[in-house]
């Protein structure tokens, strides 16, 4: 039941977020336009050097295992735990970044959302389980964003901290101020 609801509103959505990406996809480096006073940066980026999010699997092979099967619960387990205390880059704190990626609005005041989550690809947090909290942004928008759907495809600009937290969708470990918001471009396909 807790997956149904999010494919359904998914669905509810409308056809332009689903038609434009799968399950899992992430976002193409574009050449963008500077922000004025901001450093744009990757996903990648948010994560420290050396750490690995598959080390909960370390010696365990995949592909005998079945979702009933008590190893693979216990290995989901483990990563949900390693993933929810996943490092940040502490050289990210208090820089003023742009990141590029899907969006998960958390608060809203009418149409206009006021937070929300970035993650890395389509569907994290609602299709999938969620990333880890270094692949986790909490967005609090200084200005809020008008007609903002489920997964739309977003440039945020905005101060980052380094600030652990849990919302109802993720564990993130980045909070930004959200001063700029831009759309990511046209669809994929589309020139």
């Amino acid at each position: 039941m807790r997956l149904l609801i999010p494919l359904l509103l998914l669905a509810l959505l409308g056809p332009a977020v689903a038609a434009d990406y799968r399950v899992g996809e992430r976002l193409t480096p574009r050449k963008t336009t500077p922000a004025l006073n901001y450093r744009e940066i990757e996903w990648d980026e948010l994560i420290p050097k050396g750490w690995d999010p598959m080390a909960a699997f370390k010696g365990l092979n995949m592909s005998r295992l079945k979702d009933s099967d008590p190893k693979a619960i216990e290995a989901l387990e483990r990563m949900k735990a390693a993933w929810a205390e996943a490092p940040v880059e502490p050289s990210l704190d208090g820089k003023r970044v742009k990141l590029a990626g899907f969006v998960v609005p958390l608060e809203r005041k009418g149409d206009a959302v006021l937070e929300l989550l970035l993650v890395p690809y389509f569907g994290a947090c609602i299709h999938t389980p969620p990333p880890p909290a270094n692949q986790i942004v909490h967005v609090v928008l200084k200005t809020p964003a008008e007609g903002m759907k489920m997964m739309d495809a977003f440039w945020v600009s905005g101060t980052l901290s380094l600030q652990h937290g849990d919302s109802s969708l993720g564990i993130y470990g980045y909070r930004m101020t959200g001063d700029r918001l831009d759309a990511y471009g046209l669809p994929k396909g589309v020139k």
